[in-house]
C-alpha cells in the first residue's frame, strides 16, 4: 500500500486528534521499532512476489526495479500513517491509495487478468504485511504470545477494510488458514531472487544499518514459513547464519528502547499530549 508520491506527513498535527488506533494499542508499541518494520516489510514483499498476480502488478507498476528504496519508503510511510496519523490525515490518504489502485490492472505472463482492487489480492498484501511486522518483532525483539498475535490482526482489521481487503485475517488462526489456501498459488520466480539481490546492495538503507544490510535481508527470509521458503527455493543459504541472530536481536532490543524524537510515533505522542516514553516502558 503506497501513499501518493511526494506526500509529506506531519504526525504532530492536528493537536489532540486521535488516530485510527488508540495510543495504548499493541500496534503503537510494535510499529515504533524501525528494525522490525524494515525486516518485516522485506519479508512481506517476498511473500507478495510469490503470488503471480501480485508479483506482476508490483513489478510492472512500481519503482522496485529502478528505485526500490523509494517504493519501500512509501510503503513504510503508508503503514506509519495508518497506525500513527491523525484520522483526518489517515482516511484521506487511504482513499487516495485506493484510487491509485483502481488504475492498476493487467495480465500475468501466463495470461491471467488481474486488478489491484481485487479483494483477494488486497487481502494477501494486507495479511503478509501484518504477518511480516508481527513475526519480525516477535522473532527479533520480544516474543509475542498467541493472544498478542490475534490482537494485532484484530487491530488492523478496520484499516484493512478501508484499503479494500475485506477478508483480511482477524486472527493468527485465520492467517494460517489463508496461507494454507494459497499453497497452490505461491510459486518460485526469478523476480524474487532479483529482489533479494537488489536489497543486498541498493543504496539508501538507514545509515546506522548499512553495514548489516545483507544480514537484514537474510533475517527477512528467515521469518518466512519453512514450507513457503522451500516452495520458493529459498534454501538455508538465504537465511540467517547461526552467528548473526544475536546481532539482529541486540539491534532489535536497542531499537525498542531508544526513542527517536522525529519518528512518527514520537510526533503522534506529542499530538496527543502523552509522554513518548509511554511506548518504551
Amino acid at each position: 500500500m503506497n501513499p501518493p508520491s511526494g506526500l509529506r506527513i506531519d504526525f504532530s498535527q492536528p493537536l489532540g486528534e486521535s488516530a485510527l488506533l488508540p495510543a495504548d494499542s499493541l500496534s503503537w508499541r510494535i510499529f515504533k521499532n524501525p528494525l522490525a518494520l524494515l525486516i518485516g516489510g522485506l519479508a512481506a514483499v517476498i511473500l507478495e512476489l510469490a503470488e503471480p498476480a501480485v508479483r506482476t502488478g508490483v513489478w510492472e507498476h512500481s519503482t522496485f526495479r529502478s528505485d526500490p528504496m523509494r517504493r519501500l519508503r512509501r510503503t513504510g510511510l503508508a503503514a506509519m500513517v495508518t497506525v500513527y496519523g491523525a484520522r483526518s490525515v489517515a482516511e484521506p490518504m487511504i482513499a487516495r491509495v485506493v484510487h491509485m489502485h483502481s488504475k492498476v490492472s493487467g495480465e500475468t505472463p501466463d495470461g491471467e487478468r488481474y486488478s489491484a482492487t481485487d479483494p483477494r489480492l488486497l487481502t494477501w498484501v494486507q495479511a503478509t504485511a501484518t504477518f511480516g511486522f508481527a513475526e519480525a518483532y516477535s522473532r527479533y525483539v520480544r516474543r509475542l504470545s498467541a493472544g498478542e498475535f490475534d490482537l494485532l490482526f484484530r487491530e488492523g482489521s478496520a484499516a484493512s477494510t478501508l484499503y479494500g481487503a475485506v477478508d483480511a485475517p482477524t486472527s493468527y488462526g485465520e492467517l494460517q488458514a489463508l496461507f494454507a489456501g494459497m499453497r497452490n498459488r505461491l510459486e518460485p520466480s526469478p523476480i524474487i531472487f532479483e529482489f533479494l539481490d537488489i536489497m543486498r546492495t541498493v543504496k539508501g538503507f538507514p545509515r546506522p544499518l548499512c553495514w548489516m544490510q545483507a544480514t537484514l535481508v537474510r533475517a527477512a527470509v528467515d521469518i518466512i514459513p519453512p514450507w513457503i521458503r522451500e516452495r520458493l527455493g529459498l534454501t538455508h543459504h538465504f537465511g540467517l547464519r547461526s552467528a548473526e541472530r544475536w546481532l539482529i536481536e541486540a539491534a532489535g532490543a536497542i531499537a525498542d528502547r531508544v526513542p527517536l524524537s522525529g519518528s512518527p510515533s514520537a510526533q503522534a505522542c506529542r499530538r496527543l499530549g502523552i509522554p513518548t516514553m509511554q511506548l518504551y516502558a
